[in-house]
């Protein structure tokens, strides 16, 4: 198990995996990732059509896979057939869309925190909470798991099932009133894109007791600066060198 980490450190996050060099959210990128020694993962949950909670971002499996369609749309069969390594010109043969389960199998001796967001923010997916919620509380994971979405009620929901998880409320631009906002409303952290994140915003966030994760951050420069302001956290698709930046 890692070390309790210092609460002054930023820690860095490898957004769906090593997906810099790897195909993202896949089992290939996550195993890259903790090579890395960076201190978690964020990847992205949806249901498939009969009801597994699947890795996988964007509501069609076009981008990513050889396959077309909704991912709710397809059962988990359908979506096991596809190779998740679009864009990666076969350098790593054929890598399949995992389950929620087979990450957490993957991270389960390494004490990897992971940043779980909730795909829900165009399609509801009902019942995502309570799976979701059920599976955490089975691994006996709440400590170990931060949940964020765009969709807040729906953490507010998981919240409910599951006081001990951490929540994440994500936003693409600024809130105004942010801090007060996501104390108001139970969030531990606020994950806005990075840019937003300047040091009034910063203080807003931290007169309020909530910290920060900015996304997604590739920049070294960038990634200095973020973490002399004190972010709790850097979202990175290259956690290697964000690992080296802070060692």
């Amino acid at each position: 198990m890692r070390e309790e980490r210092d609460a002054t450190m930023t820690r860095i996050f490898a957004h769906r995996g090593y997906s810099r060099s790897y195909p993202e959210n896949t089992m290939l990128a996550f195993g890259e990732a903790l090579k890395t020694g960076c201190h978690g993962i964020e990847l992205d949950v949806q249901l498939s059509k009969d009801g597994r909670l699947v890795v996988f971002h964007d509501e069609t499996v076009d981008r990513t896979t050889n396959g077309t369609g909704k991912v709710r749309d397809l059962s988990l069969e359908e979506l096991r057939r596809l190779d998740a390594s679009a864009g990666f010109a076969g350098l790593y043969g054929v890598n399949a869309i995992p389950t929620l389960e087979e990450y957490f199998d993957l991270v389960a001796d390494s004490g990897m925190v992971t940043n779980i967001e909730l795909k829900n923010g165009i399609y509801p997916y009902p019942g995502m909470e309570q799976g979701l919620m059920r599976l955490i509380v089975e691994r006996k994971l709440s400590g170990r798991v931060i949940l964020s979405s765009f969709n807040h009620q729906s953490l507010t929901a998981c919240r409910r099932l599951c006081p001990g998880c951490e929540t994440a409320f994500i936003e693409s631009s600024w809130l105004i009133g942010a801090g007060a906002y996501c104390a108001a409303n139970g969030a531990d952290y606020l994950n806005p894109r990075h840019v937003f994140l300047t040091d009034d915003n910063f203080e807003e966030l931290a007169r309020h007791g909530v910290r920060a994760q900015a996304w997604t951050v590739d920049d070294e420069a960038e990634m200095r600066r973020l973490t002399a302001l004190g972010v709790d956290s850097i979202i990175t698709n290259d956690p290697a060198t964000a690992m080296g930046l802070s060692a």
